[in-house]
């Protein structure tokens, strides 16, 4: 039952990001792909991700600074179970009694035999209780980390994904929207066995790089080549998209640099709407064209402003 904040290395205070460049430090050190003859590593990394997972939750964290849960996320025994003294006291025969002062006592045993009713039936302790009230539940076993390797357009695109679990078994995940590398999901029960029911199983998302797609934020950008004649003229040309390629339009005197916008082609995002991909158009000029060469010689004279002013230069 371990401190999350101890576990984590940071103060109660903690902002969130702090929290999660801890985790991430934590996470790239003790990753099991880094640590294959190091169980005590693997084991660790779990603890840092449950504490992370725990740190995170809004509900959670608060609850646990509250001393309402423990660091494993499971109820803390009630508030003065087991003390002695005060108003009350524990009496022979596990029933409890209260002190109502000057006024005289009163015994709390029936009100309790009717809220535990049935507990002796039910193989409960003296008194009417179950040998187990205020115990704290049984540990669950350990969640079990598994890296998941994404290709690019599939995150985009958000396309289902197998996973299969150390027994063999496969789990088909819809990723969540907003997913990056870094990204968890957590597969309740998917974990190792322990006496209180089974762990979890951890999914960490890796997005793979892409050969001419780049990411930037939730948009995706590309460049694409283009002809002389097509920059000059205009044209309506084939452009790849993460899910398939699409028509374009390039206007009549495009410039080399020019971005167009193909909207909702993008990653989606958290909030339920999707980025854009971003087409930097990129001419190309054929080398050694007799024509072309010509034809710009004849046409140099022509040209007489210089697109280099605005540099200064």
């Amino acid at each position: 039952m371990a401190d999350p904040y101890q576990t984590l290395g940071v103060a109660r205070g903690a902002t969130e990001d702090e929290i999660k460049k801890a985790y991430r430090k934590l996470a790239k050190e003790l990753h099991p792909d880094r640590n294959a003859d190091n169980p005590k590593a693997s084991e660790r990394f779990g603890q840092v991700t449950h504490a992370y997972d725990l740190l995170t939750d809004k509900d959670k964290r608060a609850r646990f600074d509250r001393g309402e849960i423990d660091g494993d996320g499971n109820p803390a025994a009630p508030f003065g179970y087991g003390q002695r003294g005060g108003g009350g006291g524990a009496r022979p025969g596990g029933g409890f009694q209260a002190d109502y002062g000057a006024q005289g006592g009163g015994d709390f045993s029936d009100i309790f035999e009717s809220i535990f009713s049935g507990a002796q039936q039910r193989g409960g302790g003296p008194g009417g209780f179950s040998s187990s009230f205020g115990r704290r539940p049984a540990p669950k076993g350990a969640n079990v980390p598994y890296r998941l390797a994404v290709r690019f357009e599939e995150a985009a695109a958000l396309s289902p994904q197998r996973v299969t679990l150390r027994d063999g078994k496969t789990i088909d995940l819809k990723l969540p929207a907003g997913v990056e590398s870094g990204t968890q999901m957590r597969l309740s029960g998917k974990g190792d066995e322990g006496p209180g029911g089974f762990g979890d199983a951890i999914v960490a998302i890796e997005v793979g790089s892409h050969r001419f797609f780049t990411r930037d934020g939730d948009d995706v950008r590309l460049d694409l080549p283009v002809t002389l004649a097509e920059a000059v003229l205009g044209a309506q040309v084939r452009v790849p998209t993460v899910e398939g390629a699409v028509m374009l339009t390039v206007p009549k005197g495009a410039s080399s640099g020019k971005v167009l916008r193909l909207k909702g082609r993008g990653f989606h995002k958290k909030g339920g709407e999707r980025g854009d991909q971003l087409v930097t158009l990129m001419i190309e000029i054929p080398a050694a064209d007799p024509d072309l060469t010509a034809f710009v010689e004849g046409w140099r004279g022509k040209d007489d402003g210089n697109p280099r002013a605005r540099l200064g230069v």
